[in-house]
C-alpha cells in the first residue's frame, strides 16, 4: 500500500487531536521502520543521535543533507507519517531554518522539530527572543506547504543546565506564541515537572520515554497531560545491546547460542517489500 504525503500529514495531525497519548517510536533505518509499522505503531520519528550513531558518529555529527537522506529512507520504507529530529535547523539564521523545513517536506516528512541549542558550549542556547523568531520562521515555512506539517519546538535548557523548570516553561510558552504545533523539553524526569509543563501550555507536549530509571507508564503520562511520547535513540541502543551480547559470546565462548534468541528470517521477511 502506498499512501500520499497529504494523507500521511492529515493522519499525523489527527493523532495530536485524539484523546490520550500515543507513542512515536524512533527507527534508525528502513528495516526498523518496517518492523515498527508491523507492530502497529501509528507514526514514526527520526532520532539525530541514532542517525549519527548509525554512521559511527556522535550526536550532532551529521550534515543537513545526511539527516534528510536518513529521514527520506525511513519515510519511504513505511506507509506511516514520519517526523524528523531537525536539530537546530542546521543553521543559525531564520532563513536557514525555514529552508530546512521546506527540504524536510520535500524529503517526505510531515513533521519536524527545531530546537534552541546553538552548538556553542560557551553559549548553548539562543536568546529567547531570537529562538522564538527561529520558531516563527519554521512555522511560516510549514504553513506555506500544501499539506499540514506539524512543527515541534523544543527547548534544550534542561539538557544544557541553563535555568530551571521555570525557564523551560518560559521558553515553551514563547514558542507556543510563535505558532509551534507541539512543544518539547528533553530532560524532564519527574512526573510533577511533566505535569507542570503540560498545565502551563495549551499545545500538545512531546515527552522522551525509554530512559533508564523511568518508572511511570503511558497511562500516567497521559494523565499528566502528555500527548506524544518519543524514544530518542533508545531503540537503536536496545538493538546495539543485542549485537554486543552476540559479539561478546562469539569472542569469549566461541558459541552461537544468540541465534536461538533472535528473530528468524521467516519472521522478518513478511515486513519487507
Amino acid at each position: 500500500m502506498s499512501i500520499s504525503l497529504s494523507a500521511k500529514a492529515a493522519r499525523f495531525a489527527a493523532l495530536h487531536q485524539q484523546p490520550g497519548a500515543f507513542v512515536i517510536p524512533n527507527p534508525w533505518d528502513g528495516g526498523s521502520a518496517r518492523l515498527l509499522e508491523a507492530r502497529g505503531f501509528s507514526a514514526l520519528a527520526t532520532s539525530s543521535a541514532a542517525c549519527a550513531a548509525a554512521l559511527g558518529r556522535r550526536d550532532y555529527g551529521v550534515t543537513r543533507d545526511e539527516a534528510l537522506y536518513h529521514a527520506r529512507v525511513i519515510a519511504a520504507a513505511a506507509d506511516l507519517p514520519v517526523s524528523a529530529d531537525l536539530e537546530n535547523g542546521f543553521g543559525t539564521t531564520t532563513a536557514t531554518v525555514a529552508e530546512t523545513i521546506r527540504l524536510a517536506a520535500a524529503a517526505g516528512l510531515v513533521g519536524g522539530s527545531i530546537e534552541d541549542s546553538t552548538g556553542d558550549d560557551g553559549q548553548p542556547l539562543f536568546t529567547l527572543e531570537f529562538a522564538a523568531e527561529r520558531v516563527a520562521a519554521a512555522v511560516a515555512a510549514a504553513r506555506s506547504l500544501d499539506f499540514p506539517f506539524v512543527l515541534t519546538a523544543r527547548t534544550e535548557n534542561l539538557v544544557h543546565g541553563v535555568g530551571d523548570l521555570a525557564e523551560t516553561i518560559r521558553r515553551l510558552q514563547a514558542y507556543e506564541r510563535a505558532g509551534a504545533d507541539v512543544l518539547f523539553a528533553p530532560g524532564l524526569r519527574a512526573i510533577e515537572d511533566i505535569r507542570a509543563v503540560c498545565a502551563a501550555v495549551r499545545k500538545p507536549v512531546n515527552f522522551i520515554g525509554g530512559f533508564a530509571g523511568a518508572t511511570f507508564t503511558m497511562a500516567e503520562l497521559a494523565a499528566a497531560g502528555v500527548k506524544r511520547v518519543s524514544l530518542a535513540a533508545s531503540l537503536y541502543r536496545a538493538a546495539l545491546t543485542g549485537v554486543d551480547a552476540a559479539a561478546c559470546e562469539l569472542r569469549d565462548a566461541g558459541t552461537f547460542t544468540y541465534a536461538n534468541r533472535i528473530l528468524q528470517s521467516r519472521e522478518v521477511e513478511p515486513w519487507l517489500r
